[in-house]
């Protein structure tokens, strides 16, 4: 009896090593992870009805076979977005990471050469684990001016020049204009602005997906730990 025994959960511990091979290389839809703040956190609103959840969508119905991973923190700065990039990137081993940030850089005030060296050291950290980069521009409130707003701007067309990676240039375009498309406090858009924000960064995602030519990392000057 206990010879019989011992050789069936012999068989079965075969059995099960025998499907750990096919089960490992099992994987799941390449990752697309999304670093941003609370624009793309789906502040005050429900999380199913943000632009990142709307984004899963728009994919699942075009037939992209990717999976969102939503990493946007509220109130990040592209400071803290940077400190926490390089533990995203290795848990999640995206093929493609959306970054929009620097809207809190500009509302505090932060100089803006900080804002360009941190915004560089996540595209930097990105590439070099070989994922495809979109970056996404974000613009300040009318009240701070129009030179400040283009030097604010200019930030993202650089960055996009310097590292090769496409620019999405107005992450509110079409939104931020509609007093009725923001919540109260005027900056945040509400679940009926999300999808003109999901619109917006699609233009600039979709091309990279038809795109499958493999990223390099470039070479920079700037320090990406920094």
């Amino acid at each position: 009896m206990t010879l019989i025994s011992t050789s069936i959960r012999l068989l079965l511990l075969s059995l099960l090593l025998a499907t750990l091979p096919a089960l490992s290389a099992e994987k799941g839809p390449p990752a697309i992870l999304v670093i941003g703040d609370s624009l793309s956190g789906a502040y005050g609103i429900n999380i199913d009805e943000g632009w990142v959840a709307l984004l899963q969508q728009q994919l699942d119905s075009t037939g992209h076979h990717y999976r969102l991973i939503n990493a946007s923190i509220s109130g990040d700065t592209s400071r803290t977005g940077l400190g926490r990039t390089v533990r995203a990137l290795q848990a999640h081993q995206p093929a493609i990471v959306i970054i929009a940030l620097g809207g809190n850089d500009g509302l505090r005030g932060l100089a803006l050469s900080d804002t360009e060296a941190s915004l560089a050291g996540i595209i930097a950290h990105g590439q070099q684990q070989h994922a495809r980069i979109l970056l996404v521009g974000v613009r300040l409130p009318p009240n701070y001016g129009p030179a400040y707003n283009e030097q604010f701007a200019a930030v993202y067309r650089r960055l996009s020049d310097q590292y090769a990676v496409p620019l999405v240039p107005r992450m509110l375009e079409q939104v931020a204009e509609h007093r009725e498309l923001l919540q109260d406090d005027g900056i945040h858009p509400t679940a009926a602005g999300q999808k003109g924000i999901m619109h917006n960064i699609w233009a600039g995602l979709e091309p990279m997906l038809r795109d499958t030519t493999r990223v390099t990392p470039g070479t920079q000057d700037s320090n990406p730990g920094q």
